[in-house]
């Protein structure tokens, strides 16, 4: 009996640290994204921005317009949408980059694809440096899916950050602490996906 009193021991002991990493992990991560600020003067050979609300696309228009990179890639546009419908959401003052330095990717669904549409974009262009645009929350899993996707591009975070969210008081309302988590979650199978695509491949018998 004494055997399995200790499988079950251990296995709680086991269960009980991974509990309390994940719990801690959480912590980090929200302090991480609640600490964000945007860098005072970011540069790189190009932008992306993930789309996700006009707060994202004007930071990243305005980046463009201050001369901080020489082209922009807003990833994950709606197909139906063209730069004359963007047009009509963003300041008034930032349209005219729309029609000189900017691409539009239609192809990304969601944040994965968002990684692969840059790839393909950077490499078009030849950039090995680039500006990441998003939310705040959302900037920890996009730099794990961009950093995967192109390990050789430097990524310079750009977060948004939305006052309205209120993710500085998130123990105080269900709605940002619900964001947190589901964003927290997300990111941890990003990281797990990045760590595993970095791992290197056992060598084969007899070399």
């Amino acid at each position: 009996m004494r055997r399995p009193t200790r499988l079950v021991r251990t296995a709680m002991i086991v269960l009980t640290g991974a509990a309390l990493a994940l719990v801690v992990g959480f912590f980090v991560f929200v302090g991480i994204v609640v600490g964000a600020t945007p860098p005072a003067d970011p540069r790189a050979e190009g932008i992306v921005v993930l789309t996700g609300g006009a707060a994202r696309i004007n930071g990243a228009l305005r980046l463009l317009s201050e001369g901080r990179a020489s082209r922009l890639l807003i990833s994950g546009v709606n197909p139906s949408v063209g730069t004359s419908a963007l047009a009509g959401i963003v300041d008034t003052k930032l349209e005219a980059v729309l029609d000189c330095c900017v691409d539009l990717g239609h192809d990304a669904q969601n944040t994965i694809g968002n990684a692969a549409e840059t790839r393909s974009w950077a490499e078009d262009r030849g950039f090995a440096s680039l500006i990441v645009v998003t939310s705040d929350y959302h900037m920890p899993r996009s730099l794990a899916e961009l950093s995967a996707s192109m390990p050789g591009v430097s990524l310079v975070a750009y977060p948004v950050s939305n006052p309205e969210l209120r993710l500085g008081e998130w123990w105080r309302d269900a709605g940002p602490f619900a964001l947190l988590v589901r964003e927290y979650g997300k990111y941890l199978v990003a990281a797990a996906r990045k760590s595993v695509s970095a791992s290197p491949a056992p060598a084969a018998a007899g070399s």
